[in-house]
Protein backbone atom coordinates (compact mmCIF):
# COMPACT_ATOMS: atom_id res chain seq x y z
CA UNK A 1 0.00 0.00 0.00
CA UNK A 2 1.30 3.30 -1.22
CA UNK A 3 1.34 6.18 0.50
CA UNK A 4 -0.95 9.96 0.54
CA UNK A 5 0.67 13.12 0.36
CA UNK A 6 -1.87 15.62 2.04
CA UNK A 7 -0.41 19.20 0.47
CA UNK A 8 -3.06 21.91 2.05
CA UNK A 9 -3.55 24.41 5.06
CA UNK A 10 -2.53 23.88 8.64
CA UNK A 11 -5.09 25.66 11.33
CA UNK A 12 -6.81 26.10 13.77
CA UNK A 13 -10.41 25.98 13.83
CA UNK A 14 -12.75 28.33 16.13
CA UNK A 15 -15.97 26.93 15.50
CA UNK A 16 -19.09 29.50 16.40
CA UNK A 17 -23.00 28.69 16.39
CA UNK A 18 -25.67 31.11 15.91
CA UNK A 19 -28.57 30.20 16.84
CA UNK A 20 -31.07 31.61 13.79
CA UNK A 21 -30.47 31.56 10.14
CA UNK A 22 -28.57 33.81 8.11
CA UNK A 23 -30.73 34.46 5.30
CA UNK A 24 -32.98 36.20 7.72
CA UNK A 25 -30.31 38.91 8.86
CA UNK A 26 -29.05 40.05 5.64
CA UNK A 27 -31.67 42.10 3.07
CA UNK A 28 -31.36 41.29 -0.55
CA UNK A 29 -31.67 45.32 -1.20
CA UNK A 30 -28.81 46.43 1.16
CA UNK A 31 -26.22 43.46 0.19
CA UNK A 32 -23.77 46.20 -1.36
CA UNK A 33 -23.96 48.14 2.19
CA UNK A 34 -23.83 44.46 4.09
CA UNK A 35 -23.12 45.23 8.38
CA UNK A 36 -24.50 42.64 10.31
CA UNK A 37 -22.75 41.09 13.52
CA UNK A 38 -23.91 37.74 14.58
CA UNK A 39 -24.39 37.11 18.93
CA UNK A 40 -22.83 33.66 18.63
CA UNK A 41 -23.84 31.14 21.53
CA UNK A 42 -21.19 28.96 21.87
CA UNK A 43 -16.84 28.65 20.83
CA UNK A 44 -14.97 25.83 20.63
CA UNK A 45 -10.96 26.29 19.41
CA UNK A 46 -10.33 23.08 17.36
CA UNK A 47 -7.62 21.88 15.09
CA UNK A 48 -8.26 22.24 12.01
CA UNK A 49 -6.79 23.11 8.12
CA UNK A 50 -7.29 21.30 5.08
CA UNK A 51 -4.28 18.82 5.13
CA UNK A 52 -4.44 17.79 8.63
CA UNK A 53 -8.16 16.92 8.69
CA UNK A 54 -8.03 14.64 5.00
CA UNK A 55 -4.97 12.98 6.65
CA UNK A 56 -6.14 12.54 10.01
CA UNK A 57 -9.33 10.77 8.39
CA UNK A 58 -6.97 8.83 6.09
CA UNK A 59 -5.18 7.37 8.83
CA UNK A 60 -8.41 6.28 10.67
CA UNK A 61 -9.67 4.29 7.47
CA UNK A 62 -6.22 2.56 7.29
CA UNK A 63 -3.76 4.88 4.79
CA UNK A 64 -0.29 6.46 5.38
CA UNK A 65 -0.84 9.49 4.64
CA UNK A 66 2.07 12.37 4.96
CA UNK A 67 1.66 16.29 5.48
CA UNK A 68 3.12 18.80 3.51
CA UNK A 69 2.40 22.31 4.59
CA UNK A 70 3.50 25.41 7.11
CA UNK A 71 3.21 25.75 10.48
CA UNK A 72 3.34 28.63 13.19
CA UNK A 73 5.51 28.50 16.59
CA UNK A 74 1.80 27.21 18.07
CA UNK A 75 1.72 24.34 16.47
CA UNK A 76 4.00 21.91 18.42
CA UNK A 77 1.59 20.49 20.37
CA UNK A 78 -0.88 19.68 17.45
CA UNK A 79 2.12 17.72 15.76
CA UNK A 80 2.98 15.56 18.53
CA UNK A 81 -1.37 14.96 18.19
CA UNK A 82 -1.00 13.70 14.39
CA UNK A 83 2.41 11.98 15.18
CA UNK A 84 -0.02 9.76 17.77
CA UNK A 85 -2.53 9.14 15.69
CA UNK A 86 -0.36 8.22 12.56
CA UNK A 87 0.02 11.03 10.57
CA UNK A 88 3.98 11.38 8.78
CA UNK A 89 5.12 15.05 9.66
CA UNK A 90 8.10 14.97 8.68
CA UNK A 91 7.62 17.59 5.66
CA UNK A 92 5.88 20.27 7.60
CA UNK A 93 7.83 23.01 7.66
CA UNK A 94 7.54 25.41 11.23
CA UNK A 95 8.29 28.80 11.22
CA UNK A 96 8.65 30.41 14.71
CA UNK A 97 8.08 33.64 13.72
CA UNK A 98 4.34 33.58 13.08
CA UNK A 99 1.45 32.03 14.26
CA UNK A 100 -0.27 28.86 12.71
CA UNK A 101 -3.39 30.00 10.16
CA UNK A 102 -6.44 30.50 12.10
CA UNK A 103 -9.96 29.93 10.99
CA UNK A 104 -13.13 31.46 12.30
CA UNK A 105 -15.98 29.63 11.77
CA UNK A 106 -19.63 30.97 11.84
CA UNK A 107 -22.77 28.09 11.84
CA UNK A 108 -26.34 29.07 11.79
CA UNK A 109 -29.13 26.53 12.86
CA UNK A 110 -29.40 25.08 8.98
CA UNK A 111 -25.34 24.79 8.52
CA UNK A 112 -25.03 27.51 6.51
CA UNK A 113 -21.19 28.97 7.26
CA UNK A 114 -19.89 32.37 7.48
CA UNK A 115 -15.67 31.55 7.84
CA UNK A 116 -12.98 34.59 7.84
CA UNK A 117 -9.67 33.14 7.81
CA UNK A 118 -5.69 34.30 8.69
CA UNK A 119 -3.02 32.59 6.73
CA UNK A 120 -0.35 33.33 9.04
CA UNK A 121 2.39 30.75 8.64
CA UNK A 122 0.59 29.15 5.61
CA UNK A 123 1.37 31.99 3.78
CA UNK A 124 4.78 30.61 2.86
CA UNK A 125 3.78 27.67 1.78
CA UNK A 126 4.87 28.33 -1.78
CA UNK A 127 8.28 27.91 -0.43
CA UNK A 128 7.59 24.23 -0.17
CA UNK A 129 8.67 22.34 -3.27
CA UNK A 130 7.89 18.60 -4.30
CA UNK A 131 11.14 18.70 -6.27
CA UNK A 132 12.97 18.67 -3.18
CA UNK A 133 11.16 15.74 -1.53
CA UNK A 134 11.45 12.22 -1.96
CA UNK A 135 8.49 10.92 -3.60
CA UNK A 136 9.14 7.39 -3.51
CA UNK A 137 6.08 5.48 -2.15
CA UNK A 138 3.61 7.92 -2.83
CA UNK A 139 0.77 6.71 -4.52
CA UNK A 140 -1.73 10.09 -4.63
CA UNK A 141 -0.87 13.50 -4.01
CA UNK A 142 -4.22 15.63 -2.67
CA UNK A 143 -3.61 19.66 -3.69
CA UNK A 144 -5.90 21.04 -1.27
CA UNK A 145 -6.87 24.33 -0.36
CA UNK A 146 -4.15 26.82 0.75
CA UNK A 147 -2.02 29.26 -0.38
CA UNK A 148 -3.05 29.59 -4.22
CA UNK A 149 0.45 30.42 -5.06
CA UNK A 150 1.92 27.22 -3.83
CA UNK A 151 -1.18 25.00 -5.18
CA UNK A 152 -0.58 26.17 -8.50
CA UNK A 153 3.00 25.07 -7.81
CA UNK A 154 2.45 21.80 -6.59
CA UNK A 155 0.22 21.42 -9.30
CA UNK A 156 2.26 22.12 -12.15
CA UNK A 157 5.02 20.12 -10.23
CA UNK A 158 2.79 16.82 -10.01
CA UNK A 159 2.69 17.47 -13.75
CA UNK A 160 6.14 17.53 -14.63
CA UNK A 161 7.41 15.07 -12.51
CA UNK A 162 4.41 12.28 -13.77
CA UNK A 163 2.95 12.20 -10.32
CA UNK A 164 -0.82 11.35 -9.70
CA UNK A 165 -2.93 13.93 -8.10
CA UNK A 166 -6.30 15.13 -6.81
CA UNK A 167 -7.30 18.61 -7.46
CA UNK A 168 -9.22 20.13 -4.88
CA UNK A 169 -9.37 23.95 -5.20
CA UNK A 170 -12.43 24.18 -2.85
CA UNK A 171 -12.48 27.49 -1.22
CA UNK A 172 -9.50 29.04 -2.60
CA UNK A 173 -11.37 28.84 -6.12
CA UNK A 174 -11.82 33.23 -6.36
CA UNK A 175 -8.53 33.44 -5.89
CA UNK A 176 -7.12 31.20 -8.63
CA UNK A 177 -6.75 32.70 -12.35
CA UNK A 178 -9.34 30.86 -14.78
CA UNK A 179 -5.89 29.68 -16.44
CA UNK A 180 -4.74 28.45 -12.89
CA UNK A 181 -8.17 26.67 -12.19
CA UNK A 182 -8.23 24.86 -15.57
CA UNK A 183 -4.54 24.02 -15.85
CA UNK A 184 -5.11 22.10 -12.49
CA UNK A 185 -8.14 20.54 -13.57
CA UNK A 186 -7.01 19.09 -16.66
CA UNK A 187 -3.90 17.51 -15.16
CA UNK A 188 -5.49 15.84 -12.18
CA UNK A 189 -5.91 12.61 -11.56
CA UNK A 190 -9.43 13.56 -9.77
CA UNK A 191 -11.34 16.23 -9.47
CA UNK A 192 -13.97 17.33 -6.91
CA UNK A 193 -15.85 20.36 -5.82
CA UNK A 194 -18.70 20.76 -3.88
CA UNK A 195 -22.15 21.86 -5.92
CA UNK A 196 -21.87 25.63 -5.62
CA UNK A 197 -17.91 25.19 -6.39
CA UNK A 198 -18.87 23.11 -9.75
CA UNK A 199 -20.99 25.75 -11.19
CA UNK A 200 -18.28 28.45 -10.26
CA UNK A 201 -15.66 26.68 -12.00
CA UNK A 202 -17.60 26.02 -15.31
CA UNK A 203 -18.36 29.77 -14.94
CA UNK A 204 -14.92 30.74 -14.87
CA UNK A 205 -12.93 28.01 -17.09
CA UNK A 206 -16.01 27.21 -19.58
CA UNK A 207 -14.83 23.75 -18.99
CA UNK A 208 -17.91 21.53 -19.74
CA UNK A 209 -18.63 17.85 -18.02
CA UNK A 210 -17.30 15.96 -21.10
CA UNK A 211 -14.58 18.15 -21.45
CA UNK A 212 -13.58 17.34 -17.89
CA UNK A 213 -13.81 13.29 -17.72
CA UNK A 214 -12.06 13.52 -21.36
CA UNK A 215 -9.00 14.57 -19.39
CA UNK A 216 -9.53 12.96 -15.71
CA UNK A 217 -10.29 10.04 -14.40
CA UNK A 218 -13.09 10.97 -11.67
CA UNK A 219 -15.00 13.77 -11.76
CA UNK A 220 -16.96 14.35 -8.05
CA UNK A 221 -19.07 16.79 -7.08
CA UNK A 222 -20.52 16.37 -3.67
CA UNK A 223 -23.88 17.34 -2.38
CA UNK A 224 -24.07 17.62 1.59
CA UNK A 225 -27.12 15.78 2.69
CA UNK A 226 -28.15 14.56 -0.17
CA UNK A 227 -24.83 12.70 -1.20
CA UNK A 228 -22.82 12.94 -4.29
CA UNK A 229 -22.55 12.27 -7.99
CA UNK A 230 -19.31 10.26 -8.79
CA UNK A 231 -18.31 10.32 -12.72
CA UNK A 232 -16.26 8.64 -14.79
CA UNK A 233 -15.39 8.37 -18.19
CA UNK A 234 -18.04 6.19 -18.89
CA UNK A 235 -20.39 6.03 -16.10
CA UNK A 236 -22.16 8.39 -13.26
CA UNK A 237 -23.28 7.23 -9.80
CA UNK A 238 -25.37 9.57 -7.55
CA UNK A 239 -24.84 8.03 -4.04
CA UNK A 240 -26.93 8.93 -0.78
CA UNK A 241 -25.30 10.02 2.12
CA UNK A 242 -24.66 7.96 5.05
CA UNK A 243 -27.27 8.72 8.12
CA UNK A 244 -25.57 10.28 10.95
CA UNK A 245 -26.73 9.19 14.87
CA UNK A 246 -26.87 13.06 15.12
CA UNK A 247 -25.98 15.98 13.67
CA UNK A 248 -23.67 18.07 15.77
CA UNK A 249 -21.60 20.65 13.39
CA UNK A 250 -20.69 19.96 9.03
CA UNK A 251 -17.02 21.28 10.00
CA UNK A 252 -14.29 19.04 7.78
CA UNK A 253 -17.13 16.82 6.94
CA UNK A 254 -15.85 17.70 3.08
CA UNK A 255 -12.42 16.60 3.96
CA UNK A 256 -13.06 13.31 5.67
CA UNK A 257 -15.09 12.46 2.76
CA UNK A 258 -12.31 12.90 0.34
CA UNK A 259 -10.38 10.82 2.56
CA UNK A 260 -12.79 7.72 1.92
CA UNK A 261 -13.03 8.63 -1.91
CA UNK A 262 -9.21 8.30 -1.84
CA UNK A 263 -9.44 4.97 0.28
CA UNK A 264 -11.91 3.37 -2.43
CA UNK A 265 -9.58 4.92 -5.28
CA UNK A 266 -6.49 3.30 -3.81
CA UNK A 267 -8.29 0.37 -3.30
CA UNK A 268 -9.55 0.55 -7.14
CA UNK A 269 -13.39 -0.37 -6.07
CA UNK A 270 -16.04 0.38 -8.08
CA UNK A 271 -17.15 4.32 -8.28
CA UNK A 272 -20.42 3.74 -6.09
CA UNK A 273 -18.46 1.71 -3.13
CA UNK A 274 -15.81 4.60 -3.66
CA UNK A 275 -19.07 7.08 -3.13
CA UNK A 276 -19.82 5.06 -0.20
CA UNK A 277 -16.39 4.95 1.69
CA UNK A 278 -16.52 8.55 1.37
CA UNK A 279 -19.98 9.53 2.56
CA UNK A 280 -19.48 7.14 5.90
CA UNK A 281 -15.67 8.84 6.43
CA UNK A 282 -17.89 12.39 6.20
CA UNK A 283 -20.79 11.06 8.62
CA UNK A 284 -18.13 10.82 11.49
CA UNK A 285 -17.18 14.36 11.21
CA UNK A 286 -20.78 15.80 10.68
CA UNK A 287 -21.54 13.84 14.11
CA UNK A 288 -18.89 16.30 16.27
CA UNK A 289 -17.89 19.49 16.53
CA UNK A 290 -14.58 19.74 14.57
CA UNK A 291 -12.88 18.17 11.93
CA UNK A 292 -10.52 15.86 14.15
CA UNK A 293 -12.90 15.14 17.00
CA UNK A 294 -14.45 12.08 15.54
CA UNK A 295 -12.41 8.99 16.31
CA UNK A 296 -13.49 5.23 15.07
CA UNK A 297 -11.82 1.54 14.57
CA UNK A 298 -11.98 0.15 10.94
CA UNK A 299 -14.08 -2.29 12.18
CA UNK A 300 -16.68 0.26 13.25
CA UNK A 301 -16.22 2.07 9.83
CA UNK A 302 -17.15 -1.48 7.52
CA UNK A 303 -20.04 -1.50 9.78
CA UNK A 304 -21.27 1.50 9.77
CA UNK A 305 -20.75 1.25 5.93
CA UNK A 306 -22.83 -2.38 6.05
CA UNK A 307 -25.60 -0.18 8.10
CA UNK A 308 -26.22 2.26 5.37
CA UNK A 309 -25.61 0.20 2.45
CA UNK A 310 -26.08 -3.69 2.90
CA UNK A 311 -28.65 -3.52 4.79
CA UNK A 312 -32.12 -5.60 3.56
Amino acid sequence: MGKVLVCGSIAYDNIMDFPGLFGEQILPDKIHALNVSFLVNSLKRVRGGTAPNIAYSLSLVGEKPVILGTAGRDFYEYRDWLIKNGVDTGCIKIVDEDYTATCYITTDMSNNQITGFYPGAMALDSQLSLKDMDLTGISLVVIAPTEPSAMTKWTMECQELGVPYLYDPGMQMPRLSSKELRDGIIGARIAIFNEYEYDLMKGKTGLSEDEILNNVDILVITLGEKGSIICGRNQKVQVKAARPVRVVDPTGAGDAFRAGLIKGYLEGVSLETMGRYACVSAVYAVEHKGATEHCYTIDDYKLRYKENYEAV
